[in-house]
């Protein structure tokens, strides 16, 4: 069983970007797991597990453009479908 169903990926694009700042944001406000926050001030790569992906785009919208957003359900995976 997957506690955690989607793979959320995206790509940030802003000023001022600080991973840890938004790691520690991560951490504090969103449940889930296999948290990536890399980049730099200018472009962050995100890559989390969560079951409420929207909260993770509502978020990162914030703090610059988002964009090669990627949202997969790794239970559907697991079962060997596609989509």
């Amino acid at each position: 069983m997957i506690e955690y169903r989607y793979d959320t990926q995206l790509l940030i694009e802003g000023t001022d970007l600080d991973e840890d700042r938004i790691a520690e944001y991560f951490t504090k406000n969103f449940d889930g797991d296999c948290l990536l926050a890399v980049g730099t001030e200018t472009l962050i790569k995100i890559h989390f597990h969560t079951n409420e992906p929207w909260k993770i785009l509502e978020y990162c919208r914030t703090l610059g453009e988002i964009f090669d957003i990627v949202i997969e359900d790794m239970d559907r995976q697991s079962r060997g479908l596609k989509g």
